[in-house]
């Protein structure tokens, strides 16, 4: 292919493809040998009993390996191994989904951090009072979106208000967004003429030089009307990166949910706009547990979950999206 090198954007985003699939065939190689091993070992147990407690911990090991990778089957889109771009937003309800806005930016980074993946917070809107209007975060890592699909909706908080003097229990509502990180020039084109680039000076915290320059970047995309803002950044050049990288993926997302719709239609099946109802919620009062309401499932350490531990949410959306597909 000698014309391979000649987009070098398109040839980087085939080589990221092939070392994924790469990644895929080394992992089930993996645990190929590992079973060998462990037949090994069990022929082994049979004439020292000793061995007996290691060869144990070792079934439990792969029959959890076994299960992490069967796992991702569930990741049947070719975007489910990329880097996840997550978007959050305050609903209704002013300081109390704000601050609810805040205590999930606070999970994702927290969850981030468990798993090992590396989370930028590329732009955060701050609220009124306390909390956040919305933020943006771009979380790296294999299979990020495939992961975090599963967080993709309304979340529910149902909580006495440490905002009200009445001590009330406030229902708050917070959008989540997930979407897979564009590739650029590959996924998404972007013509120059096709976008329209406003400055302003930064409205959030972040010193006199941000309040006196106008380095905060508003991109609209003509075409389709979508608007990014950033201002978390002290260069207007570097807001106008975040807010372009945050763009494409929106127009990626927006491209999948028309491919999806149109699925749908043909399929005789009815998709509705807009938040639609809560996936999850959170009951912090009169009782605390969290709850999926997508397959049931549900805990009662809050503040675990709260703290990040997502993983059994996660596992089990995967697992309901398995069944639902064999």
């Amino acid at each position: 292919m000698p014309d391979f090198w000649s987009e070098q954007s398109k040839a980087q985003g085939v080589l990221r493809r092939l070392s994924g699939r790469k990644k895929v065939v080394e992992r089930w190689r993996g645990l190929e040998k590992n079973i060998a091993d462990l037949i090994e070992l069990a022929s082994l147990a049979e004439e020292d009993t000793a061995l007996g407690e290691e060869v144990q911990s070792e079934v439990e090991r792969v029959a959890s390996y076994l299960d992490e990778l069967e796992l991702e089957e569930a990741f049947t889109s070719e975007y489910d191994a990329r880097n996840a771009i997550l978007a959050i937003h305050a609903g209704a309800g002013g300081t109390e989904s704000q601050d609810w806005a805040q205590m999930l930016l606070r999970m994702y980074l927290r969850w981030a951090e468990r798993r090992g993946y590396k989370a930028e917070v590329l732009d955060t809107s701050p609220g009124e009072e306390v909390g956040i209007k919305s933020a943006v975060v771009d979380i790296s890592g294999d299979y990020a979106c495939g992961y975090l699909k599963s967080e993709h909706g309304v979340h529910r908080l149902v909580r006495l208000s440490p905002f009200d003097a009445d001590h009330a229990r406030h229902t708050s509502f917070v959008l989540v967004e997930v979407m897979p990180e564009a590739e650029t020039g590959v996924d998404v084109k972007i013509e120059p003429d096709d976008l329209k680039v406003d400055v302003f000076r930064s409205s959030g915290p972040g010193g006199q030089h941000m309040q006196k320059t106008s380095s905060a970047v508003r991109l609209t995309h003509v075409p389709t009307g979508l608007v990014v803002t950033s201002q978390s950044e002290r260069s207007q050049h570097q807001n106008k990166e975040i807010a372009l990288k945050i763009l494409q993926s929106r127009l990626l997302e927006m491209a999948l949910e028309k491919q999806a719709e149109e699925r749908a239609r043909l399929k005789g099946k009815h998709i509705v706009a807009g938040w639609g109802n809560q996936i999850r919620s959170y009951v912090l009062h009169p009782y605390k547990m969290v709850k999926d309401h997508r397959n049931d499932y549900q805990i009662g350490d809050t503040e675990a979950v709260l703290d990040g531990d997502l993983d059994g949410f996660i596992i089990a959306y995967l697992r309901s999206s398995l069944g639902r597909e064999r």
